[in-house]
Formats: C-alpha cells, sequence, structure tokens
C-alpha cells in the first residue's frame, strides 16, 4: 500500500538549515519529503525554540551537519506512509521529540524514553527509525535530522511519536506540548511527587516554566521557582509559583530555605550546568529527590558532596523525556483540562526567516518561558 497524501502537498518547501560549523542557520528550499512505513507527512503548525537544538548548533553536542533542527512541533497530517493506522490526513497533531520504535527491549517494557533505536540512529546519526534520513537539498546531498527537523514547513514523524490534539487547543502553540510539556511531565513522573509535598524549579526557561505549571496542576505545595532573571520570575509566579529567589541577588539556599523551612522535597534542576546541578543538592531536605532535567554542555560534570548524600538519604536522577505512546496523550490530556496553559507557556514569536534570530536570542537569554516559529499559513 502505497502513501496517502493530501493533493496541497507541494514538491518542496522552505527549511532552516544549519551547515554545520557555526550556530547559524539559513532558511532553503528543498524538496518536501515523503513518509514510509509506519510514518506520517506532517504540515508544521509551529516548532518550538529549544536549549537542546542550540547546544547542537554551537557545537556543545555532537550531531551530524549539515542538518534541519527542531523537535517540538504540532500541525496538521498531510499523507501517511504504508501500515498507518489510527491517524488520517487532515488530523490535528502534536509530535513529541523522543520518536520511539516500539520494538527494542526498553520499548517493549514500555520504556519509549530510553529506546535504543532512536538514540542510535536519531541522536547519533540525524536518521529516522530505519536508519535513512528523509531530508535532502535539491541536488540530492544528505540533510541530517534532528528528532523529526520541525524547523520546516514539513517533517516526516514515525506515528509512534504522535498524537491527537483537541479542537480546543490552539494548533500553533501546542507544539509546546511536544518537549517542553513532555519532557516536565517525565520529570514529575521520574520525582514521585504526591500532592501536599514541596518542589522547587532551578531555571525556569521553557522546560522550568512547565514543570512549575504541571507541578502546581498536580498539588505541589509551595512551589520555588529559582533563576537569574526577574522577568523568568515573574512569569513562573504568573504560572503557579508560590515563591521566587533570583540567586544573583541573593543567597539562594538561605532564601528557599526561608520559603520552605528544612528544605525541598523535591527539587527540578532545568538548565544543565555544574553550578545548578549542585546548588539544587543543597536544596534539599533529608530524604529528597533531585531530578536532573537539563542537557548539559560537552562532557560537564557536577561535584556531588558524597557524605550529604548518603547521610540525608538524598535520590538524584536523571529525566530525558517522557514514555511517548502512554505520556504524551496524557500531556495533552492535561493541556485540554487546564493543567497546562499553552498559551501562557509561549511568550514569544518568530516567522520561518527568523529562526536563526529566534536562536541567537535565545541564546542571549532574551527569552522568557518558550519561544515558537509559526510557519505560514498556521491557524
Amino acid at each position: 500500500m502505497s502513501a496517502q497524501p493530501s493533493p496541497t502537498v507541494p514538491a518542496t518547501m522552505r527549511a532552516a538549515v544549519w551547515e554545520g560549523g557555526s550556530p547559524s542557520l539559513r532558511v532553503e528550499e528543498i524538496p518536501v519529503p515523503e513518509p514510509k512505513e509506519g510514518e506520517a507527512l506532517v504540515r508544521v503548525a509551529a516548532c518550538g525554540v529549544c536549549h537542546t537544538d542550540l547546544h547542537v548548533l554551537k557545537g556543545e553536542v555532537a550531531f551530524p551537519g549539515p542538518a534541519v533542527v527542531g523537535h517540538e512541533i504540532s500541525g496538521t497530517i498531510a499523507a501517511t506512509g504504508p501500515g498507518v493506522e489510527g491517524l488520517a490526513v487532515g488530523d490535528r497533531v502534536v509530535g513529541a521529540f523522543i520518536m520511539p520504535c516500539g520494538r527494542c527491549r526498553h520499548c517493549e517494557r514500555d520504556r519509549d524514553d530510553m529506546c535504543e533505536t532512536f538514540f542510535a540512529e536519531n541522536r547519533l546519526k540525524g536518521n529516522l527509525l530505519d536508519g535513512t534520513t528523509r531530508l535532502a537539498r535539491p541536488d540530492g546531498s544528505r540533510l541530517s535530522m534532528y528528532s523529526m527537523g520541525g524547523m520546516a514547513e514539513y517533517a516526516v514523524v514515525p506515528v509512534t511519536a504522535l498524537t491527537g490534539l483537541p479542537e480546543g487547543l490552539p494548533l500553533d502553540r501546542s507544539c509546546v506540548l511536544g518537549c517542553a510539556g513532555f519532557t516536565a511531565y517525565g520529570a514529575l513522573a521520574a520525582s514521585g511527587l504526591v500532592a501536599g509535598e514541596s518542589m522547587a524549579v532551578v531555571a525556569v526557561g521553557g522546560v522550568g516554566s512547565s514543570l512549575v505549571q504541571l507541578g502546581r496542576h498536580l498539588g505541589a505545595d509551595p512551589v520555588v521557582a529559582v533563576d537569574v532573571s526577574d522577568e523568568k520570575l515573574e512569569g513562573a509566579r504568573g504560572l503557579g509559583a508560590t515563591a521566587t529567589v533570583n540567586s544573583t541577588t541573593q543567597d539562594a539556599v538561605a532564601a528557599v530555605r526561608e520559603a520552605v523551612p528544612g528544605g525541598v522535597d523535591v527539587v527540578f534542576e532545568a538548565l544543565g550546568r555544574p553550578e545548578t546541578f549542585e546548588l539544587s543538592q543543597a536544596l534539599l531536605t533529608d530524604g529528597g529527590r533531585m531530578v536532573a532535567v537539563g542537557i548539559a554542555a560537552g562532557d560537564a560534570t557536577a561535584r556531588v558532596p558524597i557524605t550529604q548524600l548518603v547521610r540525608r538519604g538524598h535520590t538524584i536522577r536523571g529525566s530525558f523525556g517522557a514514555r511517548t505512546r502512554q505520556d504524551l496523550p496524557r500531556v495533552v490530556e492535561l493541556a485540554a483540562e487546564g493543567g497546562f496553559d499553552v498559551q501562557g507557556a509561549v511568550t514569544r514569536t518568530y516567522a520561518l526567516e527568523e529562526a536563526d534570530a529566534a536562536y541567537r536570542d535565545l541564546a542571549a537569554g532574551r527569552i522568557t518561558g518558550r519561544a515558537i516559529v509559526v510557519m505560514p499559513g498556521a491557524d
């Protein structure tokens, strides 16, 4: 059975291409990719601007260029490949950045977040799950894909990484559910947070502010936001933080312990820097849990006080994302019921031609919350 396209799919599209070697993006006209077995072609409505992409652009995370980045999308299905069931042309969807194969040993035990095929083929080689890319330049030369390569007007996505989007949620801004919301949900699940426990979020950018929203919705109290930007902290208050701490003007540990005497039950580190990692552990109460969420540059390491870890019974664990097939629908459900405000999460929008400027603004700290790139004609 061949792919089922929409009659309106063009032959070419625009994409923000990273050449490699410098952090810049350039919009190019390239062929529209075609979906294969178990895949869908999505007409992208919007793509989130994420720090993880920025690490790739700056060469801080190894990835083969030239490539199209962008891993947090929403849109409508424009075509389906063979073997696709449950989704059809015209459906509104959100795509998660973890695209599970569904067959490896981790996927078989419902640990999509650890999918061996995804990490081996996509994160190391820039391919989709079958070991090949769907993107190329007009001359046929290869373009790698970071996740689905969402900084483009169309993207091929394995249907294991897609879920439907209810009509009540905005098509463009809902793209943030595929990484910011999805990553936050996975971290909260990993933490074992229960209603009534205290929590703190260190660094309240796109993922950190999502943690504030979802944690508050799930009953955390109090919720403390820690950052170096008063603007970001004010945004976190609007999303549910009950206390905020600017670590450049306050002793962060003392200020947090004033808000939460004795220390915090659950702390999320959402930046990936040694100093914020070490601060996060220092905020914990006896028996507290810390979840590291932020991706670090290169092989950065942090110091862990061994005796404190042992004596105070701390738990430190990492969380890269959630379980796509189970958790992405739940994240969308939470947004539909008001637990995650996608309108409030998006603080700035850019056109595709401005993708390079968007990442430069992100690198300079000029973006509060989550910025998105909105494709032409998105509705």
